[in-house]
């Protein structure tokens, strides 16, 4: 069987349409294009006084790509997945273009920190692609969640999809909608062109990996990295504490 294409990949992407696979070890993959579709306002997240204080004390450490393979291996490596080889390989590559990344939450306090949770998903344009997230202690996953919705309002995204509702996601604040609304919502964070076959290369992308040209215009406003420089400003980079109450008060809600 032959490789999946990563530009297949954001070529569907651009269109609404994502691949899933029935488990770590099938050979086949299928297209997805749910009728409703879950979605993360970012300004609607729901964080308990909890969860804020988690973020806030930096019981965790979070960082950005620092491991996308290890967050996309513990995503897949469970008894229910829907990530099989080639999607994970297709990713790996995504990520070495520039085009998927990854939230790390580590913990502190260890000679060697353990990755105890985090997300993965793909960019483009003004829109990140949430595929999955994994926990292996409390709270792990929601603080990664945390730190990307706050990178995503800083960086000047729209977007963020979360593909199908959940419990889970539900109680953090996402909510459901129609496939046309969503459709509307994508073209436009994607510079409002209309999602097609046509490619252009997309500013700093590396491996020859090309993206629809309808993302090409919001790419270079949308910026994944703007948090980090935040960050650094505020002298909170590489302090769990301090960019914990940075994260905190971009996010401001608690429910």
């Amino acid at each position: 069987m032959s490789r999946l294409d990563p530009r297949l990949l954001l070529q569907c992407y651009a269109a609404g349409i994502f691949p899933m696979a029935d488990s770590r070890d099938a050979a086949e993959l299928f297209w997805v294009e749910p009728r409703t579709r879950a979605i993360m306002p970012l300004d609607g997240l729901h964080m308990s006084r909890s969860l804020r204080r988690v973020v806030r004390l930096g019981r965790f450490q979070v960082t950005r790509d620092r491991d996308f393979a290890g967050v996309i291996r513990a995503c897949a490596n469970r008894e229910e997945t829907w990530i099989n080889d080639e999607i994970e390989h297709a990713m790996v590559v995504l990520h070495a273009s520039g085009h998927a990344h990854s939230i790390e939450v580590w913990t502190t306090g260890d000679a060697v920190p353990v990755l105890v949770g985090g997300l993965y998903g793909v960019r483009l344009g003004r829109a990140f692609f949430g595929e999955s997230m994994f926990s292996t202690a409390t709270d792990a996953s929601k603080v990664a969640l945390a730190w990307l919705v706050a990178r995503l309002k800083v960086g000047g995204f729209t977007l963020l999809d979360c593909q199908f509702m959940t419990d889970h996601l539900a109680s953090l604040g996402a909510i459901s909608v129609p496939r046309a609304d969503y459709i509307r919502l994508l073209s436009a964070a994607l510079g409002g062109g209309t999602a097609g076959a046509a490619t252009a290369p997309l500013l700093g992308v590396g491996a020859g990996i090309t993206a629809p040209a309808s993302a090409g215009s919001a790419t270079a406003a949308a910026d994944f990295t703007a948090l980090d420089r935040l960050l650094d400003a505020t002298g909170a980079a590489g302090a769990p504490g301090p960019a914990g109450y940075v994260i905190a008060q971009l996010l401001g809600q608690t429910s």
